[in-house]
């Protein structure tokens, strides 16, 4: 399908949106935002704004317009509700934005505890344990992907030696001079990011995973093992300034049954609240909870979630996150 939609200066961007029906009470705030934060990633944030048809089947109206699809099966509209203003789209990135970095602040020490985590316990059974297949799950170090004739061990070391070569770290400069290669697990695992963790995490013997796991009151290592993807699902939209907010998360964890860890009850049998990123702030709360005690990350999520700016008028609430009914009354 060629693309036809034409280049347009910024006034005419904001004409359209008004034109469309969006409020805009401060022209020269708006072309700013415009100018600074842009149509395009500014669109997420109105989208949800947007009408949607009460029509689900047909792709266009009796005078041809082309809908197109939301994240339901009702069709969304170029035009606004009514009472949607340019400024709740800023007020709503904004809050993203503080979102995001707070999230990122939790999953910088979520990683720095799980390269402890992961490289003690591989450690303590060989130095270079995590090069060595037979110390690993057998599925992750011996069976062939069709697709690439590789296991998923031989496509892991490749990542991390990418990560070695790239690495401009002196600990690594001083260590590849004094005792050459491979580096010891302890030392490798400082230029892991959370994704090579996380997949190492996964190839690792389950027994390893569990005793792992349970240090976080998790007693399953594989359901632990999708925290991490899903935490690291998180981080890359985090690290790329995507929208959060109200993101349907791709990689969902999995959840223990109930009566483990009572926080986790209210989002079991429940699709929307499973697919949503209040979820994965309940686990980085709760995986700091035990990393850090101390911690106020918490109380500073609960800060900002309370700050949620008022769009009632536009049906939008913390329930579009997937918060649950009273979680203002959990412990933070």
């Amino acid at each position: 399908m060629a693309y036809d939609k034409p280049w347009k200066s910024y006034q005419e961007q904001l004409d359209q949106l008004t034109q469309r029906g969006l409020i805009v009470t401060d022209t020269d705030k708006a072309l700013h935002y415009l100018e600074r934060i842009g149509y395009y990633r500014l669109s997420g944030y109105w989208y949800p704004f947007r009408e949607r048809s009460g029509i689900c089947c047909p792709l266009a109206t009796p005078d041809g317009k082309k809908f197109k699809r939301g994240d339901t099966d009702r069709l969304v509209l170029d035009t606004f509700k009514s009472g949607a203003r340019f400024q709740d789209a800023v007020d709503l990135y904004v809050f993203d934005k503080k979102l995001r970095l707070l999230v990122l602040d939790a999953l910088e020490r979520i990683e720095i505890g799980l390269r402890v985590d992961i490289s003690h316990t591989l450690g303590n059974k060989d130095p270079f344990a995590y090069l060595k297949p037979e110390l690993l799950f057998e599925g992750f170090s011996h069976r062939l992907d069709e697709k690439t004739g590789l296991t998923e061990h031989h496509q892991w070391l490749t990542k991390h030696a990418s990560l070695i070569t790239r690495s401009k770290e002196e600990f690594i400069k001083h260590n590849k001079t004094k005792y050459g290669f491979p580096l010891p697990i302890w030392v490798a695992c400082e230029i892991w990011d959370f994704g090579t963790l996380s997949s190492l995490f996964a190839g690792m013997r389950e027994a390893d995973q569990d005793a792992i796991a349970k240090k976080y009151t998790i007693s399953n290592g594989r359901i632990f093992a999708s925290w991490l993807r899903s935490l690291n699902y998180l981080r890359n939209v985090c690290a790329h300034h995507s929208r959060l907010w109200n993101r349907n998360i791709v990689d969902q964890p999995k959840l223990s049954g109930t009566g483990e860890n009572s926080w986790i009850d209210p989002f079991l049998g429940n699709p929307h609240r499973l697919a949503r990123p209040f979820l994965l702030l309940c686990i980085a709360k709760h995986l700091l909870t035990i990393i850090n005690p101390s911690s106020t990350w918490g109380q500073r999520v609960k800060q900002l979630l309370l700050e949620f700016p008022d769009l009632q008028h536009l049906g939008l609430n913390l329930a579009g996150m997937g918060a649950v009914d009273g979680w203002e009354q959990w412990e933070w």
